[in-house]
């Protein structure tokens, strides 16, 4: 399993997405500005690492609704530990470094 902090910008948006209860393809993409060829194969990295699960709807479903059947995506608790650990490992990048071992924080200015 990758380490959450590997978990590039796009991979945690996503992420972040899918726990606020975004759950298709299509959702996932405009909901991150991001496109399908990026997406889906974060989509698929995320659930070999065991961070996300999906299933399929029902056909009948879909066919009720006129359309193809959707794959339904859910943040696992894996995923949610991971997605809380990039995060704070982002936060902690975009303050210079502090508390970061091995950066130091940007001289100030005089």
């Amino acid at each position: 399993m990758p380490s959450p902090r590997r978990l590039s910008p796009a991979a945690v948006a996503v992420l972040q997405v899918i726990a606020r209860g975004v759950r298709h393809g299509f959702d996932i993409m405009d909901a991150t500005g991001l496109p399908s060829g990026t997406v889906y194969p974060i989509l698929g990295r995320l659930e070999r690492a065991a961070f996300v699960r999906s299933r399929w709807e029902s056909p009948t479903v879909a066919q009720r609704e006129k359309r193809p059947p959707r794959r339904n995506y859910e943040i696992s608790g894996a995923g949610s530990r991971a997605l809380a650990e990039a995060v704070e490992h982002y936060r902690t990048l975009s303050r210079g470094g502090r508390g970061t071992p091995g950066l130091a924080p940007k001289p100030q200015r005089t």
